[in-house]
């Protein structure tokens, strides 16, 4: 018992560490990615046959859900970008959630200026042990957040949790390459790659798509559906160096601090895991049963 319950205690000790590291990279870095990039924190949906523009990597940041929603959950939700576009595209309610406290009064603003204060709200908690009860959305929203999370199950568990029965959830996440049959773990080189991106990121230990579309499985989700958009998304990378190699981009980064400029230079090794088709950018969607 002595010993379960340390380890216990170290991963609790180690999850709280890993959240107290995201919410102060966001609360330091999001006043840089607004200025530069807008609302929308995440990668964008390019068309490879067309050049794109700055302008276009902010609209290629704005995506849909499969049907419309009426009450909306967020789950990571930066500054409120999604929130807001889908809360006035649908006339839905949306709640959305972030560890970041800046993220959360920059984005309960951004709802006054905008004239959505009735329709959004947005409050700092862990997605881990989300503050609604059972059954309360028919979106739950998950746009790159899921790669900060220790613990997929349980994460997974709640996204299907707050989720009304025949609601649709969308999880967009960063993954690894799923693994052959023959093989029992990704090999040393993409291990290291990874572990340097982790440390930039704030990011725990990553999973394929596979291991979502199972955990979904296992929790009896219906209409199960995932897609690999790497191809659409890795031009980000390079766009986002481009935009930081600019001066309004170069003088905003260094009025950051040193966790801002640690991902800054991190960004070569996305492209990197691009490239060498390890990084994966999945999109799963699936219904809760009726």
């Amino acid at each position: 018992m002595g010993s379960s319950a340390s380890s216990v205690g170290k991963e609790t000790k180690e999850e709280g560490s890993l959240q107290k590291g995201i919410a102060e990279f966001y609360d330091e870095s999001s006043g840089l990615w607004e200025n530069i990039w807008g609302d929308h924190m995440h990668h964008g949906f390019y068309d490879p046959n067309v050049q794109a523009s700055i302008s276009d990597h902010r609209s290629a940041q704005i995506q849909d859900p499969l049907k419309k929603p009426k009450s909306i959950v967020d789950v990571g939700c930066g500054i409120g970008g999604s929130s807001r576009y889908l809360a006035r595209k649908y006339g839905a309610k949306s709640q959305g959630i972030t560890l970041s406290p800046i993220q959360a009064e920059r984005a309960n603003a951004l709802a006054v200026a905008e004239g959505l204060a009735d329709k959004v709200s947005f409050q700092v908690a862990d997605a881990l042990e989300q503050p609604f009860p059972d059954g309360q959305f028919d979106l739950v929203w998950s746009m790159e957040s899921g790669e900060h999370m220790p613990d997929k199950t349980k994460f997974v568990n709640e996204l299907v949790r707050v989720a009304s029965p025949g609601a649709t959830i969308i999880i967009v996440t960063w993954c690894h390459r799923d693994l052959s049959p023959s093989e029992n773990s990704l090999n040393p080189q993409e291990k290291e790659l990874l572990n340097k991106i982790c440390d930039a990121y704030y990011l725990p230990a990553w999973c394929s798509t596979s291991d979502y579309v199972k955990l979904l499985e296992s929790l009896s989700m219906q209409d199960i559906k995932s897609a690999d958009w790497s191809e659409y998304v890795a031009p980000f990378w390079p766009a986002v160096i481009r935009s930081a190699l600019t001066w309004n981009g170069l003088t905003s980064l260094l009025r950051t601090g040193w966790k801002t400029i640690k991902g800054a230079l991190a960004m070569p090794l996305m492209i990197e895991g691009f490239q060498k088709d390890l990084i994966k950018f999945a999109v799963i969607t699936c219904r809760k049963t009726e």
